[in-house]
């Protein structure tokens, strides 16, 4: 017997509202959702341990900023948004003294942010845009699922009984491990992904998510006129035009608007001012006398300072501007 239409429309609606939604597209659901699933041969403890000890190298290498208002702030900035996540691990958040425009995160939970990201993010959003953006990356756990993806790679190339199965396989790629590009740069899916978390991320701790949208334009704008400003671990996913407007898709599809955001903070005003002073009081500084220099020998080889000024000018790279490809 065939059934009214107004009956069969109703089961269709009733049957839609039974349908499980994403929870991925629900900033309401942030904390209750496993954004970090797939396959992933480390458990949750070996990741943070790798994370530790790739951290600890980087300290051991990189210039950390010692002055602890500027490193409380990054921490207690970034630990406000990473209790807005999906992340499953605890944060520690270091700040770099570094020229370029970068922020990176390391499996575990530890985070790295340069100076450079600071002097070009205006507003403290659009800092929040960019450290929500790595954690992320750790709340959806990309450095170990994408180095598992490497090694099943080169497991379909061996037999697995050389090296004693999956999870011995990735014992021992990730035992002594320096800082694998694996862990820093991703394909273009979960980069996406970070983009589209990180976003919620920000909006559910209370910042504009439109400032991700702001660090995005000055980001390309910069990158086009003076190229190479942007690291390239930074740049690994090409700042374009689709990736701003996925963001403002984004912003305007699933995340509800609220009477107020946090926009910019005096306490982020009087940070950056700080760093900015610190920076500019340390290049003011004269050299070292007591520094090691070179000294030219009478009857060297040295060109004369004129041929020597033009050699220099001569053996200096030429930068061509390039357009950004959309």
């Amino acid at each position: 017997m065939k059934r009214p239409a107004g009956v069969l429309l109703l089961s269709i609606v009733l049957s839609l509202a039974a349908w499980p939604k994403d929870k991925k597209k629900d900033p309401n659901e942030i904390g209750n959702r496993d954004v970090g699933k797939g396959i992933n041969f480390y458990s949750i403890e070996k990741e943070i341990a790798l994370g530790k000890q790739l951290a600890q190298e980087i300290a051991r290498e990189a210039k950390v900023v010692e002055d602890p208002l500027l490193s409380e702030y990054v921490n207690r900035l970034g630990q406000t948004l990473a209790r807005n996540s999906d992340a499953k691990v605890p944060f520690t958040f270091t700040l770099l003294d570094a020229e370029n425009l970068n922020a990176f995160a390391l499996p575990g939970g530890f985070i790295f942010v340069h100076t450079g990201l600071i002097k070009v993010a205006e507003t403290e959003a659009e800092l929040a845009a960019a450290m929500a953006h790595e954690i992320a990356h750790v709340a959806a756990r990309h450095m170990t699922r994408q180095a598992t993806r490497s090694q099943l790679a080169q497991i379909l190339t061996l037999p697995l009984a050389m090296m004693g199965g999956w999870t011995g396989y990735a014992i021992r790629q990730g035992a002594g491990v320096g800082i694998p590009m694996t862990f820093l740069k991703f394909d273009r899916r979960f980069e996406n992904e970070a983009d589209f978390l990180g976003l919620q991320y920000m909006y559910a701790a209370g910042y504009d998510p439109t400032a991700s949208v702001d660090l995005f334009e000055r980001m390309l704008s910069l990158e086009k006129t003076r190229p190479g400003t942007i690291s390239k671990v930074f740049s690994t996913h090409p700042m374009n035009s689709d990736r701003l407007k996925n963001a403002q898709k984004e912003i305007d599809t699933i995340l509800p608007a609220k009477p107020q955001y946090v926009v910019n903070t005096s306490e982020y005003t009087d940070m950056r001012a700080r760093m900015l002073a610190m920076q500019n009081h340390r290049k003011s500084q004269p050299a070292d006398p007591d520094r090691p220099r070179l000294r030219t020998m009478p009857g060297g080889s040295v060109p004369a300072p004129d041929k020597q000024e033009k050699q220099d000018k001569d053996d200096r790279p030429t930068l061509k501007r390039r357009d950004l490809v959309e």
